[in-house]
């Protein structure tokens, strides 16, 4: 997910905050990590389904938003966001699909080539997102942990088409490889530069980043797995359901 960039600070010191009822035991790998949502999020969604996205001026490219699986060959798809294994616990979307911006796209396409002869692979959590559904993020999270999604006024560079989130897989067996981190953990471990974690996964990490920096691509410092396209300035904020993309 996208969140505001804030300073690291001192994260060596600092020991991982964990959402309600969760435990260390919990392996945020498999089993995400979750919050206590500010209100009933069937309600939440039919506000933020009835929301108008923030005006923006523009001009701005046409938007060429592309199917990922149709770019990106050998492409794993682990869309949390269409099942309840997220950390609002509901599915959110109705299709478990990624899209991004076409050069964004291709871009990850040189991403994946660049890896496999290392013999690892991308797993994609998300990438279009509907600006209603950061609006329900925003709504639904509570405000100690706005950080870790974006602000529905500024809109995020999901909603552009031009960010991803994702991890590395084993192009042998397929199975999603270990960060120091889950996916969507709000916790410190989720940092960029965390310092903690294992060696092994500490360079995985690093392996990532630097295949994604090559082409274009930036981390957020609060999240090592979401990464913005250089492009995500050029295109509007968007608001179309994936049920309605060609």
């Amino acid at each position: 997910m996208i969140s505001r960039r804030t300073a690291l600070g001192a994260v060596a010191q600092l020991l991982p905050t964990l959402a309600c009822g969760t435990t260390m035991a919990q392996d945020f790998h498999t089993t995400a990590f979750r919050i206590q949502p500010t209100g009933d999020i069937a309600t939440l969604r039919q506000a933020a389904l009835s929301a108008t996205p923030p005006h923006e001026a523009g001009p701005f490219r046409t938007s060429d938003l592309v199917e990922l699986v149709h770019v990106v060959p050998a492409l794993r798809l682990d869309i949390r966001y269409a099942t309840s294994n997220n950390f609002l616990g509901v599915p959110l979307y109705t299709q478990a699909r990624a899209f991004l911006q076409r050069p964004a796209a291709e871009a990850l396409a040189r991403v994946q080539a660049r890896l496999a002869p290392q013999g690892y692979g991308l797993v994609v959590y998300d990438g279009y997102r509907p600006w209603y559904v950061t609006k329900l993020f925003w709504e639904a999270t509570p405000v100690d942990k706005h950080m870790f999604v974006g602000n529905p006024v500024e809109g995020s560079r999901h909603n552009r088409g031009c960010a991803v989130d994702l991890g590395l897989c084993d192009l042998e067996t397929g199975a999603t490889l270990r960060m120091p981190s889950g996916y969507d953990e709000m916790t410190k471990r989720a940092y960029a530069d965390y310092p903690g974690g294992t060696d092994a996964e500490r360079r995985l990490r690093h392996i990532l980043r630097t295949a994604m920096e090559a082409e274009n691509f930036a981390v957020l410092p609060e999240e090592w797995w979401h990464f913005d396209h250089a492009d995500w300035s050029h295109y509007p904020i968007m608001n179309t359901r994936f049920e309605d993309l060609e």
